[in-house]
């Protein structure tokens, strides 16, 4: 595949993937094109070899694998989660002849490009039917329907000095001036527009706001994208688009889980059980499990901070990544990413073989660094890994910036292991 075709088909994957839930249904449809056999887990898994499966948890995670007598397998990891502003189960506050909706903050967002931006919402409802069954649909908006406005600087004269954010008093979006709105009522409307009109009782949603601008090119040479969620829709893309481009005879599995941005402790978190159960699936033998596991690498992807032209300090100047420069390696001491000598090693020969730039990344030894699904996979599976990264700024806003050359260049790489 061309750049120029990925990177098309990068934006409208943004855009159609406002949630978690959206990401998971999305890769899911792609995969199913691209002749996967979907496996639930409730099921007795019969599988054959020369076949190709994905399975979800949570509808919100997704694992896709090659089924393969070869078991030194090439993982890719990513997460599906972005912070975002999630509405809470009671979120209706009408005053001040307003109706605006409470939220809390998931993950470490920026809070301040929230501001001003045309807001949808997105996410999962679940209902009971006349039947008396659970069950539980996806709803996007996708119309700008609210917004948080900004202080007027008149009101505010430490706007521009220093600002502060109330993450409970400052960022409830505004939705209408009608005193006659109600949630329940609205969200009916949203799932008869999915023909979802079997609703006996509503009981709960997972919801979050999201910014309506499309992802997009910028840039004088349109040398950059620029989108929400980039963070880190964009290792899902990569890691999506290589499982589905490689023969059915080459052993790769894809992982995306969800809750990354929270710490990644869930059923359908990277600290959960999720790759462990299915990995177990696929090989019910014990010394075959840990031979596939041992033989085999787990490349942890993750966007990596990108050296920002204004605040160069904030770097080491010797491991200072520059947007569309190639992809980069991450290494902590302190085991934040679980790189090491062996795993970059292996990278960098396939990158090598293949023409492909690669950089470094270690944060400053003054400040924190952040962390990835790599070192919790490795803790849990015992599995080598290598933590690497698109170089990115904005990182956590509503709004990131990645160059346009970079995803296309690690989906290459991704791809020389299965040579």
């Amino acid at each position: 595949m061309n750049k120029n075709d990925f990177n098309e088909g990068l934006l409208g994957f943004l855009d159609a993937s406002p949630t978690s839930f959206h990401v998971t249904q999305n890769m899911s449809g792609m995969f199913e094109n691209a002749g996967f056999i979907k496996l639930n887990e409730l099921d007795k898994w019969e599988l054959e070899y020369g076949n190709k499966y994905f399975v979800t948890r949570n509808d919100s995670s997704i694992i896709a694998f090659t089924y393969t007598k070869d078991s030194a397998y090439t993982m890719v990891g990513a997460h599906t989660d972005s912070p975002n502003l999630k509405l809470k189960p009671n979120p209706v506050t009408k005053e001040h002849g307003l109706v605006k909706f409470e939220v809390e903050p998931y993950g470490g967002l920026l809070l301040n490009p929230w501001f001003d931006r045309d807001l949808s919402l997105a996410g999962r409802v679940s209902y009971l039917n006349s039947n008396d069954e659970l069950k539980d649909a996806f709803i996007n908006v996708k119309k700008a329907i609210a917004t948080i406005p900004s202080l007027a600087i008149h009101l505010d004269d430490k706007a521009n000095k220093d600002r502060s954010v109330n993450k409970q008093t400052d960022m409830c979006p505004v939705l209408t001036t009608s005193d006659d709105f109600e949630f329940d009522e609205f969200l009916k409307w949203q799932l008869s527009k999915q023909e979802i009109l079997d609703i006996k009782e509503l009981y709960a949603s997972e919801l979050s706001f999201y910014d309506t601008q499309k992802a997009s090119f910028i840039g004088l040479n349109n040398d950059f994208c620029a989108s929400a969620r980039l963070d880190n829709l964009l290792s899902c893309y990569v890691g999506m688009l290589s499982i589905c481009s490689v023969d059915v005879t080459k052993p790769m599995l894809f992982i995306a889980s969800d809750h990354e941005e929270v710490g990644s402790e869930s059923t359908s978190g990277a600290g959960g059980s999720f790759l462990e159960n299915t990995l177990r699936r696929i090989y019910s033998d014990y010394d075959e499990y840990i031979q596939m596991i041992r033989t085999s690498i787990l490349i942890s992807c993750d966007n990596a901070h990108a050296v920002h032209p204004n605040y160069p300090s904030k770097h080491d100047k010797n491991h200072a990544p520059h947007i569309n420069k190639g992809c980069v390696i991450k290494v902590n001491s302190n085991q934040r990413y679980a790189s090491n000598s062996k795993t970059i090693s292996k990278f960098m020969r396939i990158a090598s073989s293949l023409n492909e730039p690669i950089q470094q990344f270690v944060t400053r030894s003054d400040m924190g660094c952040g962390s990835t699904i790599g070192p919790i996979t490795a803790t849990r599976l015992g599995i080598e890994t290598l933590d690497v990264g698109l170089p990115t700024l904005g990182m956590h806003s509503i709004r990131e910036l990645c160059g346009s050359d970079d995803a296309h260049s690690l989906y290459k790489i991704l791809l020389g292991f299965s040579k």
